[in-house]
């Protein structure tokens, strides 16, 4: 299972006391791969540094990738915009299109104004999922299951 991660659960994921700390961390230790885009990693960092700059040493220990041999984290993938065959805003396109491109199967997002449209569709191989869902996948892969599209 390959995760792409958008802005706002990297906020969200940043409090260190959040459940969607835990929810990260555990999609860290059981993903294939969990991702992020510059972009997003720049978005929730400007945003974090406005509204809750105590959160940045737990947002930079997450995005921070580590030295070959320490562990999994989150990749960083560059933006990348190209047609959709859906309609997204222009700030929100790079970041779908950045999930296409690092061949994510799920794009991870609370962002229910810009994307509510694209929740469970697959869209170019990746599926739009809630923090919630992803929650339900990872509980499903843990007791042995696949998590499913």
């Amino acid at each position: 299972m390959r995760l792409f991660l958008d802005a706002n659960v990297l906020f969200s994921a940043s409090n260190p006391e959040s459940v969607f700390f835990r929810l990260i961390k555990l999609a860290i230790e059981q993903a294939d791969a969990v991702m992020t885009s510059d972009l997003a990693r720049e978005e929730a960092r400007r945003n974090l540094t406005l509204k809750r700059s105590i959160w940045l040493p737990t947002f930079e220990a997450l995005v921070t990738h580590p030295r070959a041999g320490e562990g999994k984290g989150i990749q960083i993938h560059p933006s990348a915009l190209f047609e959709l065959p859906v309609q997204l805003a222009d700030k929100d396109a790079p970041l779908f299109c950045a999930a296409i491109a690092a061949r994510a199967d799920y794009f991870v997002t609370g962002d229910r104004r810009d994307f509510a449209h694209l929740f469970d569709r697959e869209i170019r191989g990746v599926t739009t999922i809630t923090p919630k869902q992803l929650a339900e996948k990872l509980v499903e892969l843990n007791e042995g299951g696949e998590a499913s599209s």
